[in-house]
């Protein structure tokens, strides 16, 4: 096991969001979501995930509910329900998405 410092991960691209991918096992999937300001992940079905914002704010939308958040907040989808994110400045969030 060899910890994950985030701040060396963290990367924001100009011309779209690319998730790094953090650690990936058949039960558990952990990308970190790097988005400046007005990008987003639209609205999509999937499993259960427990997102985690530690900077930034952005607005997330689950199950159809908008809601702002800020960074020490922490958001759960519930499985194969819809979510989204729409960044509102420089947005770093861990996700935890279980299989």
């Amino acid at each position: 096991m060899e910890p994950i410092n985030i701040d060396k991960k963290k990367e924001f691209h100009k011309d779209g969001f690319r998730p790094q991918i953090l650690h990936i096992s058949p039960k558990l999937k952990v990308p970190l979501i790097c988005m400046e300001p007005g990008q987003m992940i639209p609205p999509h079905p999937s499993g259960a995930g427990v997102f985690y914002v530690i900077e930034g704010s952005a607005i997330f939308t689950v199950a159809g509910e908008k809601k702002e958040v800020k960074a020490g907040s922490v958001v759960i989808a519930p499985h194969g329900v819809e979510r989204g994110i729409e960044a509102k400045e420089r947005l770093v969030v861990v996700a935890f998405h279980a299989g």
